[in-house]
């Protein structure tokens, strides 16, 4: 019997899913802080989380892999990586927003910490 294995599919295909994360997340790490709506969010926050500790811990090949922007990868292992390294985990906030007004869909804002 297969089971979910624990992430949100969004009613994306596997790939789209990787590509729009790996995305929102180098948004997240240049902007410092991104709006979108609730479950993608809460996923985001997997997704950001695990590349920030990949870069704490010093593999970059890991963190080459989701993010993709040149500019990015160089916040994160100068900026980002030693303002957290002395931080265990929860690098990141989500706030929730409301109802958007278009489609009544759920928004948040994920910040750093």
């Amino acid at each position: 019997m297969i089971k979910n294995l624990g992430t949100r599919k969004l009613s994306r295909t596997g790939s789209h899913r990787r590509a729009m994360f790996s995305n929102m997340a180098a948004s997240l790490l240049l902007h410092e802080k991104v709006e979108t709506t609730l479950p993608k969010a809460k996923e985001l926050v997997r997704v950001a989380e695990r590349v920030i500790t990949d870069a704490k811990n010093g593999r970059y090949v890991e963190v080459r892999r989701v993010i993709k922007d040149k500019a990015v990868y160089h916040k994160i292992f100068e900026v980002l990586a030693p303002r957290y390294k002395e931080r265990p985990g929860g690098c990141t906030r989500i706030l929730k927003l409301g109802m958007r007004r278009g489609d009544a869909a759920e928004t948040a804002l994920v910040k750093l910490v």
